[in-house]
């Protein structure tokens, strides 16, 4: 771009210019048409005065002539009918509609526009490359996030930041279209429009969707920073390693102020390298924002324009950018989408450590940052309801499957879920519990159910929808109906519970109408079967009989 054009600044001064000088004649040109409409008006007033003035003289002639009341009144209509054959006015073209002037600003106005979008490219190009350089002066925080809106310690969101990718392109975007609107030519104000349209939400659309595959690939559990099934991940343990050897050189008898000193710095790396990753997230939310607001500002400038045909063509070119929106936002959730594929291994792995599957690894897995490690041990406990009155009072003093679960899930989405968007972080929670509650109905499937059993599984369901309601951040999930037809694998798992804790068959279908009245009932027929025969104090024979569905025999 150097080569071809020259410096950004010098580019950016001449353009400067160019907009000033088609300002200039855009407004001279406006000047020019309002004086002739003034001639013409003025010709017309002229005419309709001298028009008054002879039918005012006929009126006065008939009535010396005539006199009285009658007289007048046939002058008046007289005079009426001479006013109908007056000829009407007709406006003379002093300047015609379209002049060799409006030509030139046209071909100038394509050139400037021209220069103006390879301008945009250029600096959006600018951008890019900066960004790519990993400087902590690229990355602050988030700017979306309401100050009016009280944020704790460990919020949704709390340590979320942003890169300065989309802060630049937008501001590139901005500068860019409201100098071509400046001119006041429609033609170079639509074709700006149309130009910023179409680098955001193809240009910056598409860098934006690889720097967050880029994140999400560092985030990988057991490869990437995230801790993985057998500890911390591939990313962390570098972190580790370069922090270790800072310390080769020192005396084995190192005191412990300055292990400590180590273990911190490890831990600030590692969660430097998961919110900088984040940060790959949270820019397409920051674009939906500032594209969102850069619409408001490109509308309130056509008010600066006159009424017509091509200041509502210059409107349309505008509300492009809703489009645009909706491409940023439709491609974050696509990329939450990708996280959540990612993590879906570990987070079948944490559920059957807590349920107790064969499956269950091991060994132990660090906690986020270096905390204390959760370990599963070949002596993890299978997931079991068939309980007695001795089991069920162990069931009240002992950790449940459901608290070990969210205990090990914790470990995984929180260190995302504080330097995610709250709109990501909730999308992030809800795609876990999502994934989490169809691994425990396949394990829920596979246990039996006494009725002291039934009552545990209700705890136990009670206490992760809690867990849930606790994690997100959006008061349009907060109630339960909410959160149940935005996670339906877990409205399933709640539908489970209630169906197992029926004290007779009789209300099976009582309970199942009310629940499909209310919209929340999933289950289908041979599900709610398979599942009452789980109870050993109901008969196979009673249940398909309560159902009828027919015996397999």
């Amino acid at each position: 771009f150097r080569s071809d054009v020259g410096r950004l600044a010098d580019v950016d001064a001449m353009m400067d210019e160019a907009a000033l000088l088609l300002q200039h004649t855009e407004s001279y040109e406006r000047f020019v048409r309002h004086g002739c409409e003034e001639v013409n008006k003025a010709r017309k007033l002229r005419m309709e005065q001298k028009r008054e003035e002879r039918l005012r003289k006929k009126r006065e002639e008939q009535n010396r002539r005539m006199g009285g009341a009658q007289s007048t009144l046939l002058g008046a209509a007289g005079s009426e009918h001479k006013e109908e054959d007056e000829p009407e006015y007709k406006p003379i073209e002093i300047l015609p509609p379209h002049t060799q002037l409006n030509e030139i600003v046209s071909e100038i106005g394509g050139h400037y526009s021209v220069l103006e979008r390879a301008l945009l490219l250029a600096s959006m190009q600018r951008a890019f490359i900066t960004a790519s350089f990993p400087d902590e002066r690229n990355y602050s925080a988030l700017a979306t996030l309401s100050a009016s809106t009280p944020r704790g310690p460990r919020s949704s969101g709390c340590r979320a930041l942003q890169t300065s990718v989309v802060e630049e392109c937008l501001y590139a975007a901005q500068r860019s279209t409201l100098r071509a609107f400046a001119t006041g030519h429609v033609g170079t104000a639509c074709a700006a429009a149309n130009f910023c349209t179409d680098s955001l939400g193809r240009v910056l659309l598409s860098v934006l969707t690889r720097r967050a595959e880029l994140g999400i690939g560092t985030l990988k559990p057991g490869e990437g920073l995230l801790p993985g099934q057998g500890g911390m991940g591939a990313a962390a343990l570098a972190a580790v390693r370069e922090t270790a050897l800072r310390g080769v050189g020192r005396a084995k008898d190192a005191d412990t102020h300055d292990e400590a000193m180590e273990k911190a710095l490890m831990q600030q790396r590692i969660s430097m390298g998961i919110a900088r990753a984040c940060a790959n997230l949270n820019d397409m939310e920051v674009a939906i924002d500032y594209t969102r607001r850069l619409t408001d500002k490109f509308m309130a400038e056509t008010q600066n324009y006159p009424r017509g045909h091509e200041t509502e063509q210059l409107r349309m070119c505008i509300k492009g950018l809703d489009a645009v929106i909706d491409s940023f936002r439709s491609n974050s959730d696509l990329t939450v989408d990708v996280l959540i594929d990612i993590l879906s291994p570990r987070i079948r792995n944490i559920v059957n450590e807590a349920v107790g599957q064969e499956s269950a690894v091991t060994a132990g897995a660090t906690s986020f940052l270096g905390g204390g490690a959760t370990t599963a041990t070949g002596t993890t406990s299978r997931m079991n309801y068939e309980l007695d009155d001795a089991g069920y009072e162990r069931t009240q003093v002992s950790e449940g499957y459901f608290a070990k679960l969210c205990l090990s899930l914790d470990e995984l989405i929180e260190p995302l879920r504080i330097h995610l968007t709250p709109r990501l972080a909730d999308a992030l929670i809800l795609g876990v519990l999502g994934a989490a509650s169809r691994r425990l109905e396949a394990s829920i499937k596979r246990s039996k159910f006494t009725a002291l059993g039934a009552i545990s599984l209700d705890s136990d369901v009670r206490y992760f929808v809690n867990y849930a309601k606790s994690h997100i951040d959006s008061p349009d999930l907060s109630s339960n109906v909410a959160l149940y037809k935005a996670c339906t694998p877990l409205a399933r798992i709640v539908q489970i519970s209630l169906l197992m804790n029926v004290d007779d068959l009789d209300d099976v279908l009582d309970l199942i109408a009310a629940s499909k009245r209310k919209g929340n009932w999933d289950l289908k027929l041979d599900d709610t079967k398979a599942l009452l025969s789980l109870r050993v104090d109901f008969e196979s024979r009673k249940v398909n009989e309560l159902l009828q569905v027919p015996d397999d025999d």
